[in-house]
């Protein structure tokens, strides 16, 4: 399969068969006040096997399967946004903040004491304060000049960068010294609620030396093949392009707890090898994805489980709003309506040990705080409303199919060869579908060409994937539902769905943040450009002698209380 990379801060994936912030092919409700998803079960949020520190120890190695051995090693830049590549990135790097199993962010106190957001003369002015014992391996100390050399990187004003994301840092107007070299004031242009995902773990968005980002050119070559420089709980050993890994060990001078492990060794294998490595002792963790072959073999495996939880990542399918027969809102309201989400979620998520339910927030999922449905009775699968809104749209049931102004309600599903769960997909929405009239014919599309060809060249009327995101929400969602954002690739919109997406990214805190993404929500559901399916699980392979690390949700593995049980 094609590696996950992040085209943005939303990330795509085909079969979901890896999750972080990468792209790669991979409960019913009547009425807007239906109620918040804290009424009903929720999912797991979180299976770490969480330990204290003192429960676990000292020294011991874990092998971590990765599913490629990048060449680029610095994620901040577009060839180095992916998976494999932040998993190691993040046992080195410095980040500033530790996300909960419901997202909410608190200072990672080994590179950030304190961190304070207020309003001064009408602009949000943020005050860094950093760590003054943290350094870099090679000696210099962590300053504010990392992060005004990081901020000019990546907010967007020198296209030679080859960012991967400038969310948030375009949206900079300066970084000043503060009070001495360990205090950043950073200045925005327009209030930013997002500002936590900044230096953030989960946004995969670490720090890195201000003299290895000051220009493009070593923005995009220093990190090529190799690691010249570290700040993280885990220094680099080698990397060893023959036996495809890549070796970490403790930092000793790393001002946070002291790594429990010795070592870390990332191994690059193949997805579809990954299992049975990890039944023969090859490997102690590894993203299984929603793979019900390797789900049953992890739980075979006498010194394994899975850890299963859900993370802000879903399966939808996107309709193209400028497709002929998908420009009236109104048709693409009823193909929503003749979806029954419930059922594909069983399909899709069976023997994964999941709840099959329907997703009903455009934002959020249904573990994540804030959740709740807004859509004003869309989410209810209903065809026989289906069919009374293609009626008054004009389209009249002519045999099999409907038809208007001589013109057959005929539509083409992508799909991305070779990812069984897609077939499947196509085949239950060919036959309901076909229940309220309309026609559907699926186009298989070599999984190497699905995004670039297709998906990202808008050549289709329906397309089904996964969508891979983080806690920060607004930030990371306005590319996605925007207007004019870069990954919108349902090309619909309204100028209200901007408006509460741009008051939610400039709430002035969590509570403005989340009634700006309600607005928006119940904007989207209007425009009806995305059918969210269901919450993903994220599933691993895990050793049961490993403690913090698994499937992480929302939240992120601390990679120095990673260890193994006494």
């Amino acid at each position: 399969m094609k590696h996950n990379r992040i085209p943005v801060a939303l990330v795509a994936t085909i079969a979901a068969a890896s999750l972080s912030l990468s792209a790669c092919s991979s409960s019913k409700s009547d009425s807007s006040a239906a109620p918040a998803v804290s009424d009903a079960p929720k999912p797991t949020q979180v299976a770490m096997n969480a330990k204290d520190r003192a429960a676990l120890k000292q020294g011991g190695t874990v092998n971590w399967a990765i599913d490629q051995m990048s060449s680029q090693w610095n994620p901040l830049e577009a060839d180095g946004n992916e998976a494999s590549t932040i998993d190691v990135a993040k046992a080195l790097m410095p980040t500033f903040w530790r996300s909960d199993a419901g997202g909410t962010q608190t200072p990672n106190k080994a590179y950030l004491l304190d961190a304070t957001s207020a309003m001064k003369d009408g602009k949000q002015v943020v005050t860094w304060t950093l760590n003054p014992k943290a350094k870099w391996s090679d000696g210099a100390p962590i300053t504010w000049q990392d992060i005004q050399a990081n901020w000019q990187a990546q907010n967007g004003s020198n296209k030679d960068f080859k960012v991967s994301s400038t969310a948030g840092f375009d949206q900079v107007e300066s970084v000043v010294k503060g009070a001495d070299d360990y205090q950043a004031i950073m200045t925005f242009k327009a209030p930013y609620s997002d500002w936590k995902g900044m230096f953030n773990s989960v946004a995969n968005a670490p720090l890195f030396p201000a003299k290895y980002v000051a220009t493009p050119d070593v923005f995009n070559t220093a990190y090529v093949d190799k690691i010249p420089v570290t700040s993280g709980p885990f220094k680099l050993d080698k990397i060893d392009q023959t036996a495809k890994t890549v070796t970490v060990v403790a930092d000793p001078t790393y001002t946070g707890d002291k790594p429990l492990l010795d070592k870390i060794v990332f191994k690059a294998m193949d997805t579809n090898t990954m299992p049975q490595a990890f039944a023969n002792g090859e490997i102690d963790f590894f993203n299984n994805g929603p793979d019900a072959a390797g789900l049953k073999q992890i739980q075979s495996t006498a010194d394994g489980e899975a850890r299963i939880a859900g993370g802000p990542d879903f399966r939808h399918i996107m309709l193209n709003g400028k497709s002929p027969m998908l420009t009236d809102p109104t048709v693409r309201q009823a193909i929503f309506q003749a979806v029954d989400r419930d059922t594909i979620a069983k399909s899709d998520l069976n023997g994964l040990g999941w709840p099959p339910a329907a997703m009903n927030n455009h934002f959020l999922v249904p573990t994540q705080n804030g959740y709740k449905d807004n859509s004003g009775g869309l989410s209810k699968f209903d065809p026989e409303a289906a069919k009374k809104t293609l009626d008054a749209a004009g389209w009249k049931m002519d045999g099999d199919v409907r038809k208007k102004d001589g013109k057959e309600l005929a539509l083409k599903l992508v799909i991305p060869a070779g990812v069984t769960i897609a077939t499947s997909e196509g085949s239950m929405l060919t036959q309901m579908l076909q229940q309220v009239g309309i026609k559907l014919t699926i186009f298989t599309a070599p999984s190497n060409e699905f995004f670039d060809k297709y998906v990202y060249k808008y050549d289709f009327d329906m397309t089904i994937y996964s969508l891979l995101g983080n806690p920060f929400a607004a930030s990371s969602m306005m590319p996605q539902y925007k207007q004019n954002g870069g990954s919108n690739y349902s090309q619909v919109g309204s100028d209200a769905l901007d408006k509460a997406l741009d008051e939610a990214v400039a709430a002035p805190n969590a509570e403005g943040e989340l009634a700006g993404l309600d607005k928006a929500d119940a904007e989207e559901w209007k425009v009806a450009g995305l059918i969210t399916l269901y919450q993903r699980p994220a599933i691993y392979g895990v050793k049961k002698a490993v403690a913090n690390l698994g499937s992480a949700g929302l939240s992120d593995p601390i990679y120095e209380n990673i260890g193994l049980t006494k």
